[in-house]
C-alpha cells in the first residue's frame, strides 16, 4: 500500500505539471502574437505592455516564460491587469462561497441520487420507475441557469418571498443566514446530477442484481433488504465515487459559474466568468491551475480509497 501511494502521488504530480504546461501553451504560445498586448487588456499603454513583457520574460525563451508563470503561481504574485487587483487573493476570498455551495449541493445530489436510482432500480419496469425516468430526464436536460432565474424570480422576495434574492452570507458571521442564501443555489446545482447520478446507479444495480455472489446470498436465505444493502448497493457505489469526487472537484475548480453568477454568490466561478469577459489572463490561467489541482486531488484520492477497500487494484 505505501508503495502504490507513492507512486500515485509522483502520478498525480506529473499530470499536473503536464497541464500546467498546457494551460502556458494555451494561454501564452499557441494564440501567437504579442501575449504582454493580450494579457494588458484593451486600452492598455505602450508602457504597461513593456512593463508586463518584462515581468512575465516574454523576451525569454518559452521555458524561462512557463518558470515565470509557475513562480507567479508558487509565490501567489499574479496580478490582474484589468482590474489591479491580487490574483490569488481574488480566488482565497471567493473560495469560502465556492466550497460552501459545492459541500451542499453535494450533499442534495448524493442523497437523492442515491435515493432515486434505488428506488428505480427495485421497481424496474413499473409505472413508478417509468415516472421517475421521465422526471431524471427532465433534471438533466433543464439549464442551470435557467432553472437558476426561475427559481430566483418565482421564489425570490419579487414573488412569493420565501427565500432571499441571491447574495451570500459567510457561515462565521452568520449561520443561519448562510444556510438561508444558499438553499436555492444548492438544489439548483443538484437538480442536473440527481438526475444523472440515479441513472447511473439504476443501471449499476440492475447489472449487479444477476451476478453470482447475489444469487448465491439469495440462496443462503439472506433477508432480501440485506441482501440489495449489503451485496448490490455496495459494489453499485463503486461508480458513483469515482462521479462525486470528480465533479465535486469539477465544482470547486469552476465547474459551478453558473449558478454563482445567477444567484452573485461572489465564489470562484462568478470571478472566473468576470475574467473572461474581460479577457482578463491571469485570473483565467489561475482558475483553470485550480480546477485542474482539485480534479487531480480527489482523483487520487479515490484510487487510494480503492486500493484500500479492494488489494486487487493495487499494482505489482
Amino acid at each position: 500500500m505505501p508503495a502504490f501511494v507513492v507512486r500515485r502521488t509522483l502520478g498525480a504530480v506529473l499530470v499536473l505539471a503536464a497541464v500546467s504546461f498546457l494551460t502556458f501553451c494555451i494561454f501564452i504560445i499557441i494564440p501567437g502574437g504579442d501575449p504582454a498586448e493580450r494579457m494588458a487588456g484593451k486600452n492598455a499603454t505602450d508602457e504597461n505592455i513593456a512593463n508586463i513583457r518584462e515581468t512575465w520574460g516574454f523576451d525569454e525563451p518559452f521555458y524561462t516564460q512557463y518558470a515565470n508563470m509557475m513562480r507567479k503561481v508558487f509565490t501567489a504574485d499574479l496580478i490582474s491587469y484589468t482590474t489591479q487587483q491580487d490574483v490569488i487573493a481574488e480566488i482565497k476570498r471567493g473560495l469560502p462561497a465556492t466550497i460552501s455551495l459545492a459541500i451542499g449541493a453535494a450533499i442534495i445530489w448524493l442523497f437523492f441520487g442515491v435515493l432515486v436510482g434505488v428506488i428505480s432500480a427495485v421497481t424496474a419496469g413499473k409505472l413508478s420507475d417509468r415516472g421517475i425516468t421521465v422526471l431524471a430526464l427532465i433534471g438533466i436536460s433543464m439549464p442551470v441557469f435557467w432553472l437558476g432565474i426561475l427559481a430566483r424570480y418565482y421564489l425570490g422576495p419579487e414573488n412569493l418571498g420565501l427565500f432571499p434574492d441571491g447574495g451570500y452570507v459567510p457561515l462565521t458571521e452568520n449561520p443561519v443566514q448562510w444556510f438561508y442564501h444558499l438553499i436555492l443555489p444548492w438544489f439548483v446545482l443538484a437538480v442536473l446530477f440527481i438526475g444523472f447520478y440515479g441513472r447511473v446507479l439504476r443501471s449499476n444495480i440492475l447489472d449487479s442484481i444477476n451476478e453470482d455472489y447475489v444469487r448465491t446470498a439469495r440462496a443462503k436465505g439472506l433477508n432480501p433488504r440485506r441482501v440489495m444493502l449489503k451485496h448490490v448497493l455496495r459494489n453499485s457505489m463503486i461508480p458513483i465515487v469515482t462521479l462525486f469526487a470528480l465533479d465535486f472537484a469539477g465544482v470547486i475548480g469552476g465547474g459551478a459559474i453558473l449558478t454563482e453568477t445567477v444567484f452573485d454568490l461572489q465564489g470562484v466561478g462568478q470571478y472566473a466568468a468576470r475574467s473572461v469577459r474581460t479577457l482578463d489572463l491571469p485570473p483565467i490561467m489561475a482558475v483553470t491551475l485550480l480546477g485542474a489541482f482539485f480534479i487531480v486531488f480527489f482523483n487520487a484520492l479515490v484510487d487510494f480509497f480503492y486500493a484500500y477497500l479492494d488489494p486487487r487494484i493495487r499494482p505489482n
